[in-house]
C-alpha cells in the first residue's frame, strides 16, 4: 500500500479506509491479530482484512457490513486525525492546478500541519518529484514524518522542524513552487524567493484574514513577484430529488372536434415526474483567501 501507488491486496501494516457510509469513514492500520470495533460489530484484521482485495465488502461480527477502501489523499483528508485546521479538497484542487504541479516538480511547503495538502502534493509530483515541508511545532513535525513512513511516501518528502520565517526552507534555488500556510506569510516571502529556481516558479499563500492578504501582496510586490492575484473558492453542492409537477391546462383546442361530453368540467389532473436539483438552504462560507504570484526568470 502506498498513497501514490495502487495495490490490489490488503497487507499487514497497510493503512486502509473503513467505509461505513458516505458521511462516515475511518482510517485503520492493519495489524495481524488486531480488531477494529464499528457500529456493525468487530472487524478481525487477520481473517477479514489481510489478503482481501481493496474494495471488498466485509461482514462484521454483528452481521452488518462495511467496505474497505484503498487510501487516497482525498479519503485521508476526510478521515485524518486533526492536529491543526486543515485544507480540504476544494481548495487543494485549486492550489494544485494554480501552482502548475506535475510529476517531477520540486515543492516547498510551510506549515505542514496535519499533512492534508502534503499528501495531495506528493501524489501529484510522484514518482520523481520531491516535497520539502517545514513545520514549526516539533511534535507535529515528528507525527507527520511518522505518517509519511507508514504511508510509504517518505522517499518523496523531507520534513524539517524549524521556523520558516527565520530559517527558511533549508534549500536554495530548487523549488518549482512554494506554498505558505502560516500566520505571517509576508515574513517568509523573501525565503520563498530564495528557495525557488532561477527559471522562476509559482507561489501560493493561504490566509483566513484579508489583512494578512494585504501585507503578503505588498511583500510579494516588493520582492519582484508578478501576476499577483487573490481568490477564494466557495463550494455549493446541489441535492438531486424527484418532484411531481402538474401539467398546465391551456383550455380546449379550437381546431379539434368537441368530445361527446364537452359540457363536463372535469379538472385537469395530469402531471409529470422529473428529476431536479435544489441548492442548499445554507452554504458553507469563507475558508481562506488564496494568493498566487509568479517569480520571473532571473
Amino acid at each position: 500500500m502506498s498513497f501514490v501507488e495502487y495495490s490490489d491486496l490488503i497487507q499487514d501494516g497497510d493503512v486502509a479506509i473503513i467505509y461505513l457510509g458516505h458521511d462516515s469513514m475511518m482510517p485503520v492500520k492493519v495489524q495481524q491479530g488486531a480488531q477494529t470495533q464499528t457500529r456493525y460489530g468487530a472487524i478481525r484484521h487477520s481473517t477479514d482484512l489481510i489478503g482481501q482485495r481493496y474494495g471488498s465488502k466485509v461482514t462484521c461480527s454483528k452481521g452488518g457490513w462495511v467496505h474497505v477502501l484503498h487510501p487516497t489523499p482525498e479519503l485521508w483528508t476526510i478521515t485524518l486525525p486533526h492536529r491543526t485546521q486543515i485544507l480540504y479538497t476544494t481548495d487543494i484542487a485549486t492550489i494544485t492546478m494554480m501552482l502548475e504541479l506535475k510529476p517531477g516538480s520540486i515543492v516547498c511547503e510551510s506549515g505542514t500541519g496535519s499533512g492534508s495538502l502534503s499528501h495531495a502534493i506528493l501524489r501529484t509530483i510522484a514518482p520523481t518529484g520531491h516535497l520539502h515541508t517545514v513545520e514549526f511545532h516539533q511534535q507535529r513535525a515528528e507525527k507527520v514524518a511518522e505518517e509519511f513512513r507508514e504511508h510509504h511516501v517518505d522517499h518523496l518528502v523531507t520534513v524539517r522542524n524549524q521556523d520558516v520565517c527565520k530559517d527558511g526552507f533549508g534549500v536554495t534555488g530548487v523549488a518549482d513552487a512554494v506554498f505558505l500556510d502560516i500566520p505571517s506569510p509576508w515574513e517568509a516571502v523573501g525565503h520563498a524567493k530564495t528557495t525557488m529556481k532561477k527559471q522562476g516558479g509559482r507561489l501560493c499563500s493561504f490566509s483566513p484574514c484579508i489583512e494578512q492578504v494585504q501585507r503578503t501582496c505588498e511583500a510579494l510586490a516588493d520582492q519582484g513577484f508578478e501576476e499577483i492575484s487573490t481568490l477564494e473558492v466557495l463550494l455549493r453542492v446541489h441535492d438531486v430529488r424527484t418532484v411531481s409537477l402538474p401539467l398546465p391546462d391551456f383550455g380546449p383546442d379550437p381546431s379539434a372536434p368537441a368530445p361527446p361530453d364537452a359540457d363536463s368540467k372535469a379538472p385537469n389532473s395530469a402531471s409529470v415526474t422529473i428529476k431536479t436539483t435544489t441548492p442548499p438552504r445554507e452554504i458553507p462560507g469563507h475558508t481562506g483567501y488564496l494568493t498566487f504570484a509568479t517569480k520571473p526568470r532571473t
